[in-house]
């Protein structure tokens, strides 16, 4: 099972002091956590995309790209790349050359954002948001696929003989997550090529939750990718953590309340009791994320957010050290405990390649690591 680091790239004024950090300070800070979650033995680090204040991420690439010359081991992901607003091509060329330059340790998120400006801002109408998610991600999934593609669609101009460069590496493209709060249709998606399904589930309750990865999973048994319990699953988290959960609950309890997200609605104990958010010790923290498994099922993934709503940097890297010392040991045995054999790991890219070289070799294709799916329609 993989743990990690997702952020937002919010920048929000810290309630306690007033002041918020400059663009330039919160993008350094992003870096800084990646870094640190590498040293402390997560496997992965996610950014969002957005185009719009008071966010900084608008070029996750170019933020991977710099943290994969800085790390060694670390998956790097996004935690949405917009596959409504982006150009399919452009996706395709940009993560398959930062899969080149991190050797591999790449995947990545779609998602539809929460913004709804970012559509005309991008040539696109929101009225339009799953239509786009659909026909972008079918041309995506051929250009990482085919090495020469003929296409046409309704919201882009076709293309003719087009190749996509670079190729993925190793003929393997990106491992590719489909993030929806609440949309089953994203789902469908998901489970209709095989793909992970990431539910970013800190906002809402247990039971929402257990509904759509149940959608999830039977819609990918459905598609004969494998069992239920086979379908490749991520969990989204929240914690903020002090030795003592009452310490923890008294510094948090300002930025709670003000975060530009849920600030002023709920209590910081409603939320808790209701939600992934868990403010208390680390032994709170280990005793909460291994409730997921109760409605979620076995999963593959799981993403903790710590940087949001203000928290100072040397207070996020507080956090990140004691998910990597005390937490993430706890629960990286006992979900191993509990996972019955059948459930697949989390995918990585040797895997990957290994499991397609392992197919061409049965079928006698020779067709290379990336061939024996084509989803025009169905699996191959």
């Amino acid at each position: 099972m993989q743990f990690g680091i997702f952020s937002v790239g919010d920048v929000t004024p810290d309630p306690t002091t007033g002041r918020a950090p400059s663009e330039h300070e919160r993008i350094k800070a992003m870096v800084a956590i990646a870094q640190k979650a590498e040293e402390v033995g997560l496997d992965v680090f996610a950014t969002g995309e957005h185009h719009n204040p008071p966010f900084v991420p608008s070029s996750p690439t170019t933020m991977l790209g710099w943290i994969a010359a800085r790390t060694e081991n670390l998956i790097l992901s996004t935690s949405t790349t917009l596959i409504t607003t982006n150009d399919p091509v452009k996706i395709a060329e940009d993560f398959a050359m930062l899969q080149h330059l991190a050797d591999g340790r790449v995947d990545l998120m779609m998602g539809r954002g929460n913004t709804g400006p970012v559509y005309p801002w991008f040539g696109q109408d929101i009225r339009q948001g799953i239509n786009l998610a659909v026909e972008n991600y079918a041309l995506l999934y051929r250009l990482w696929r085919e090495d020469v593609v003929d296409w046409e669609g309704k919201f882009r101009s076709p293309l003719q003989s087009f190749t996509s460069t670079p190729r993925p590496l190793d003929g393997v493209p990106p491992f590719v997550w489909h993030g929806s709060i609440r949309s089953p249709e994203i789902a469908e998606q998901a489970a209709y090529y095989g793909d992970g399904f990431f539910h970013n589930n800190i906002f809402w309750p247990a039971d929402h939750t257990k509904r759509m990865v149940e959608l999830y999973r039977s819609r990918y048994a459905h598609y004969g990718h494998g069992t239920a319990e086979q379908a490749i699953v991520g969990l989204g988290g929240q914690v903020f953590m002090r030795r003592n959960s009452q310490d923890a609950v008294r510094e948090f309890r300002p930025y709670f309340d003000n975060a530009p997200v849920y600030g002023h609605g709920p209590s910081l104990e409603d939320f808790t009791e209701q939600t992934p958010l868990t403010v208390g010790s680390p032994e709170q923290v280990i005793e909460k994320t291994l409730g997921f498994r109760e409605y979620a099922g076995d999963y593959q993934r799981q993403l903790f957010l710590v940087d949001h709503a203000g928290l100072p940097l040397k207070s996020v890297l507080e956090q990140i050290d004691m998910l990597g010392e005390e937490v993430v040991p706890v629960l990286r045995e006992e979900f191993a405990k509990r996972r019955p054999a059948g459930v697949p790991e989390a995918p990585t890219h040797a895997a990957r390649v290994a499991t397609a070289a392992a197919a061409d070799s049965r079928s006698g294709s020779g067709a290379g690591a990336g061939a024996g799916v084509d989803k025009e329609g169905a699996s191959s």
